[in-house]
């Protein structure tokens, strides 16, 4: 028989608290150490900056700072340590990443004893924002005569910062090591192979998985959502009817949904209060 527990708090505690080897399949969407978000949450996504602010004089998501990636693989490394006991021999844990810190996601996993098997990509079509700042803006801010501010523009051509149109996000699929070979780490856990009949198109699973990013409902406000059809497939993936799926940064819910509607008990932690209310609501309606 299957359950459904949410619990509030720091996943750094919880998962402490959980049954040694209990859990069949790891899948969240950490957080990245962006502007603004701090590695607990506490802050909440709904303070986050967005839109086209600017911080600390520049445009939002335009800090590259090399310290938000060591931040993010040590607190990474820090939560696989205290998550890795929970888990059954040979189980996977599917990482959501941005694209430009995935490898940071990946030796945090790898630091924690874990095995990277792939790093995948979620593929959407829907047009995100392109973040890509003209210089036009900077260059009539300086100090120089018009005529030199506008040979410049000339001489820039219309250039922008380097950010390409985001199309898609990172999975890092990392793998607890198997006891033995794969048919007896099967044997004992059920946990350690990969369900060739699961596919989103084509005829087998392949690492770029094309689904449209959700549309955002009335009551919720979380800017992250992952779609509820993505979440399932990596269920039916990596694993099967009736196991347990573990999300330590739950979010709004979607990995609930999603493992409950495929017959599988789920443990959901997560620090924000009004995010456990929302996705206490999502299950119960099934949204």
């Amino acid at each position: 028989m299957t359950f459904l527990k949410i619990e509030q708090g720091d996943c750094l505690v919880k998962l402490s608290e959980l049954e040694l080897e209990s859990v069949h399949l790891v899948i969240s969407d950490p957080p990245y150490f962006l502007d603004g978000l701090d590695a607990d949450w506490k802050k909440g996504l709904e303070d986050a900056p967005r839109g086209t602010g600017v911080i600390g004089g520049l445009p939002v998501g335009m800090k590259f700072d090399p310290k938000q990636g060591i931040a993010l693989q040590a607190f990474i490394s820090e939560v696989a340590n205290v998550l890795k006991p929970c888990m059954k021999p040979g189980s996977f844990a599917v990482f959501f990443s941005q694209p430009r810190l995935s490898h940071r996601m990946a030796i945090g996993l790898e630091d924690a004893g874990f095995e990277i098997r792939d790093i995948c990509a979620w593929h959407y079509t829907r047009r995100a924002q392109f973040k890509a700042f003209t210089m036009d803006h900077f260059v009539r801010r300086m100090d120089i005569s018009d005529q030199e501010k506008q040979k410049l523009i000339e001489k820039l051509g219309g250039r922008r910062t380097p950010q390409l149109r985001p199309q898609f996000e990172s999975l890092v699929v990392a793998q607890k090591p198997r006891i033995g070979t794969f048919i007896h780490n099967w044997t004992v856990h059920e946990t350690g192979l990969i369900d060739a009949s699961a596919v989103l198109d084509g005829s087998v699973p392949t690492t770029v998985m094309t689904v449209e990013k959700p549309v955002r409902s009335k009551f919720n406000g979380h800017l992250t959502v992952k779609p509820i059809e993505l979440i399932e497939h990596l269920i039916r993936l990596f694993s099967i009817s009736g196991q347990v799926v573990l999300d330590p940064f739950l979010g709004s819910g979607t990995t609930a949904v999603a493992a409950k509607r495929l017959h599988r008990s789920c443990i959901g932690i997560e620090i924000n209060a009004d995010y456990i209310q929302i996705a206490k609501q999502r299950i119960k309606e099934d949204v």
